[in-house]
């Protein structure tokens, strides 16, 4: 009986451990390109300024531990939709995983991942990394890619987390 009552305790407390931890997980099902007209801005939150191009990516996903900050995505064909890099990554060498709480308020946090990916010539890329000094408030997260590596863009936000589940 003391056996059957140790493991019951044992199972009780890994069940118990699984769910806490699993409600801090934030996944996004899909990546989606920036809609936007070619030279105009579409912002995220009070900072985050958009590429200048409109983007579209075939596939990906991304997934942060708001308590850990565990972090990884992975996108499929990102890739300019439209001018002449058509098709393309264009001269972006490599993105950067962002994660954004409480978007639009004065808590607003932007934070990045610890290191960038670099794009092959079909716009994949992926990264496991993390994601330092997340606030204890992370309301409405978002997970958006970012140009890093080149002069004048770096920063601008090119493709966004969809289909979020978690870190309601």
């Amino acid at each position: 009986m003391k056996k059957v009552c140790a493991m019951l305790c044992l199972l009780l407390g890994a069940s118990l451990s699984h769910a806490q931890n699993s409600s801090t997980l934030v996944r996004w099902n899909s990546i989606a390109g920036v809609v936007t007209a070619q030279g105009v801005d579409n912002p995220i939150g009070n900072t985050v300024h958009s590429g200048t191009f409109a983007w579209t990516a075939r596939g990906g996903f991304a997934t942060v531990d708001l308590a850990s900050g565990a972090a990884r995505f992975h996108v499929e064909g990102l890739v300019v939709n439209g001018t002449k890099f058509s098709g393309t990554p264009g001269p972006i060498p490599a993105v950067i995983g962002t994660l954004v709480c409480n978007a639009g308020t004065n808590t607003e946090a932007v934070l990045n991942m610890n290191q960038v990916a670099t794009f092959d010539a079909q716009g994949n890329a992926q990264l496991v990394g993390r994601i330092a000094s997340i606030p204890a408030t992370c309301a409405n997260p978002l997970f958006l890619l970012r140009i890093a590596n080149l002069a004048g863009a770096n920063g601008r936000w090119i493709a966004t987390g969809t289909e979020r589940s978690g870190g309601e």
